[in-house]
């Protein structure tokens, strides 16, 4: 017996010694439940709207003041023309745009039929539909505080429209989202366990003595992935047009382009890990709860980061998928060109430049 709880105390002593074995154990699951807690929801939240008051009356800025006082919806601008609702969408930033028709003040005091216009960026069906049913509750809320005690029925009419996805097909959303996991995964696993693999087998001397420069070996082992990605690249967005239809409405040159921005930028990650890991198993480990949770919950593949805490927003700021996942749904689903997906280029540019030069550095104190 006390050999036994010798061997178990010993075990007790390895596990504690080692940090990535403690952070495993209670910083995972600590983690795990911030994320599934605050950033798991199907209600929405600080959802960025714009507004077309061609009326512009008291009752139009009164119903306005409503929307904007509820937490569902910021009013993010305002715009003069109809030609202004598609420029907004291409640019990412708003999500819906409601529209109030001339005179719609006198025509609601008339019982004569005022126009509400409710235009949703439906390039995320389920935001697109939740907005726009939360927008027509807040209005017809109004419309019955208005009518209270005079016994009229308000003739308004609400026309919602849905651009760039009008029948509400979710796989518009899963085909780029999936296409953004499986690259971030897929290629960060397979570089965060080559170098850890060189350690494991003993091979690592070899490339310490062998007058290759870090950035070249970095290079070398990067550069055989970026082509097993691109088959995994091209076999997915062909499935996406000729099996569910997914549509391609930008260029195939940026969207090609973009596309191996990212895996590159996932093969850099993959070969930061491998360096930092200690064995295949740890890399592998690091990569899988280290990304896959962080690339399905922050990206904004499935829940919207807007309805997430200000933390989580920010944190969401570091997880290159979300940068893709924005480029590609505005290159097939919006026609969108380089001039508007240009600022998140740059930023997975930045990321990619960072992983290297840090992968490099990391290496360079393993020849120390």
């Amino acid at each position: 017996m006390k050999r036994f709880l010798g061997f178990v105390k010993k075990e007790f002593y390895h596990i504690f010694r080692d940090k990535r074995s403690i952070f495993i154990l209670f910083g995972m699951p600590i983690i795990q439940i911030m994320l599934f807690g605050f950033a798991i929801t199907n209600e929405i939240n600080n959802v960025n709207i714009a507004i077309l008051d061609k009326s512009n009356d008291a009752e139009t800025k009164q119903l306005i003041a409503k929307i904007d006082a509820s937490h569902y919806f910021n009013i993010e601008q305002k715009l003069q023309s109809d030609n202004e609702i598609e420029t907004v969408f291409k640019k990412g930033k708003i999500k819906l745009v409601l529209v109030f028709e001339k005179d719609f003040g006198q025509k609601l005091t008339n019982q004569s039929q005022p126009k509400i216009q409710i235009v949703s960026d439906a390039t995320d069906p389920n935001v697109a539909n939740t907005a726009t049913n939360y927008v027509n509750a807040i209005i017809q809320n109004y419309i019955q505080e208005e009518n209270q005690g005079n016994g009229q029925q308000s003739g308004l009419v609400i026309d919602s429209r849905f651009l760039y996805n009008p029948d509400m097909r979710s796989v518009y959303t899963f085909v780029p989202g999936v296409m953004t996991v499986i690259l971030m995964l897929v290629s960060a696993m397979m570089t965060s366990i080559s170098i850890a693999r060189e350690k494991e087998i003993g091979t690592m001397e070899v490339l310490l003595v062998s007058p290759l420069h870090p950035f070249q070996v970095i290079l070398g082992k990067v550069f055989p992935y970026v082509f097993l990605s691109l088959i995994n690249a091209t076999v997915i967005v062909s499935l996406g047009v000729f099996v569910f239809g997914m549509p391609i409405r930008g260029s195939l040159f940026l969207l090609a382009a973009e596309s191996v921005l990212f895996i590159i930028t996932a093969l850099s990650l993959g070969i930061l890990i491998s360096t930092v890991a200690q064995s295949q198993q740890t890399a592998m480990l690091i990569s899988m709860m280290g990304l896959m949770l962080p690339v399905i919950i922050l990206s904004g593949f499935i829940f919207p980061i807007a309805s997430m805490p200000l933390p989580m927003q920010i944190m969401s700021n570091i997880i290159p998928a979300k940068w893709f996942i924005i480029i590609i749904k505005a290159i097939m689903l919006k026609g969108s060109d380089f001039s508007l997906v240009w600022k998140e280029t740059l930023i997975l540019l930045g990321m990619t430049l960072f992983y290297i030069l840090l992968s490099v550095k990391k290496y360079k104190i393993r020849l120390e």
